[in-house]
């Protein structure tokens, strides 16, 4: 509950942020042009992200229903491709097909993915945004650049399935998949974001993997689930539009039989969907116990129907019970961002120590009157409280960098308070709040909140609790 309240009241303070950065912009002349920019980028990138993670939370079903989600939580790409074979397997068989490995999400690899839109160079193994299944990020991607395009691709993410998970109607399979084919740059029409803009027709690029994988391989097997889903027309996380009949291809680069008892459908050339064979009754067991004659007893046929509600700590080890999950880049921007505010905090203690006589002659203050003495031992205190105050802050982000939930939510705490005594300056006496003022302490305590307020930061720090 605590974390939630974190979680909201950060997007809060974030909406607000966004209107001080938006109305500071037109008092500072040619400057507003830089703090427009800004603007869009707090609105894109931190707003409308944490304004759709609290929405979603409410709306969206938190169960397997073919779609992927985007780190917003906002439905993604469909799934589109079924996969039989272990991970080695099915990196091989893309490999074969002329598929490339695409880089992970870093900075670096961020970076260079700009440089090469802008100036149009290849860069074959560009990364791929994440997507969500499981409750989880996809395990890896492969990709096809267009003529050397870095705005035109095909892609492909994968997620390895849980353990004894069936898909809807019993299939079991080991892997499932999105493709679909990037066309251009553009705007993500819910986020604001710049991102790629897909192709409507995600059927083609599921059919396209499924004949460069039979082309790099012949012995690759294909199975078709024949409207495993309704036909649909959506939109994706990024807003563009989509379609698809609903068709399911199970490609096994395992070499074993993709057919069986619980198939659900039949084998199919590439290209062909055919019509599934009965499907076994969810009543059915995966593996009747024989009897003393060695024929499946009636008595053995037991319950097994999915259940309404799959949570994703229930279908995987949860990442806040991992003691191995690697610390997060919102972990490291919220320490790095503290940081940031302790050395604001020096230079501002180093200017009321060296200003101190032109701060107490100022006519509006309630100093002059006390003796010099005084005045000097009031200065030693306050830059001596101010002092411990920074110190603390710093010890308690180290302990932060190490994982401690507790420093995290006092650093959390903090910033609430800040955050909440400045908002109350504001709107109950009219303290105006500009670049020159408050706007940058205010700024960084909402990105320090919205940070360490995060899924993934939560998770890091609870990464040893056992549920």
């Amino acid at each position: 509950m605590l974390d939630a309240f974190f979680f909201v009241f950060a997007g809060v303070a974030a909406v607000w942020l966004a209107y001080l950065s938006l109305s500071e912009s037109f008092n500072v002349g040619w400057w507003g042009i830089p703090f427009a920019i800004v603007f869009w980028v707090l609105l894109a990138y931190l707003v409308l992200p944490r304004v759709h993670r609290i929405l979603t939370t409410i709306y969206v079903p938190d169960y397997f229903i073919g779609r992927a989600r985007t780190s917003d939580c906002l439905l993604g790409d469909p799934i589109n491709l079924a996969f039989m074979g272990d991970a080695a397997q099915l990196r091989a068989a893309m490999t074969a097909a002329k598929w490339t490995p695409a880089d992970p999400v870093t900075l670096r690899s961020s970076l260079r993915i700009v440089t090469s839109t802008l100036t149009r160079r290849s860069y074959d193994e560009a990364p791929v945004s994440p997507l969500f299944l499981f409750g989880r990020q996809q395990d890896f991607a492969f990709q096809q650049e267009v003529d050397g395009n870095p705005a035109q691709r095909h892609h492909v993410r994968f997620w390895k399935c849980p353990p004894d998970w069936p898909l809807p109607g019993g299939r079991r399979v080991d892997w499932l998949a999105a493709a679909t084919f990037d066309t251009r740059v553009g705007l993500s029409l819910f986020t604001l974001q710049v991102t790629h803009k897909i192709d409507a027709n995600t059927d083609v690029e599921r059919d396209h993997v499924v004949a460069t994988l039979r082309a790099g391989d012949p012995a690759v097997r294909v199975e078709v689930l024949r409207d495993f889903s309704t036909s649909y027309h959506a939109r994706n996380g990024g807003g563009d539009s989509i379609h698809t009949d609903g068709d399911l291809p199970i490609v096994d680069v395992g070499g074993g039989e993709v057919g069986g008892r619980d198939a659900g459908g039949e084998s199919a050339d590439a290209g062909a969907h055919a019509h599934p064979s009965a499907q076994p009754s969810v009543l059915e067991p995966e593996h009747p116990e024989p009897t003393a004659s060695g024929a499946s007893a009636a008595s053995a046929i037991v319950p097994r129907k999915r259940a309404a509600f799959e949570s994703p700590a229930e279908l995987f080890t949860a990442p806040d019970a991992d003691p191995r999950m690697p610390r997060p880049s919102t972990t490291v921007a919220g320490v790095a961002l503290v940081l940031l505010r302790v050395l604001a905090g020096v230079l501002v203690l180093a200017g009321v120590w060296w200003q101190w006589p032109t701060l107490i002659s100022d006519g509006e203050t309630l100093l002059e009157p006390i003796s010099p003495e005084a005045l000097d031992l009031a200065r030693l205190v306050i830059v001596a409280v101010g002092g411990t105050v920074l110190l603390v802050d710093l010890v308690v982000a180290v302990f932060v960098w190490r994982g401690s939930n507790v420093g995290r939510v006092l650093i959390l705490l903090t910033s609430l308070l800040s955050v909440t005594g400045t908002f109350t300056a504001w709107w109950a006496r009219d303290q105006e709040i500009t670049v020159h003022s408050a706007l940058i302490a205010v700024g960084l305590d909402v990105l320090i909140l919205l940070a360490l307020s995060s899924r993934s930061a939560a998770a890091f720090a609870r990464r040893r609790e056992r549920r």
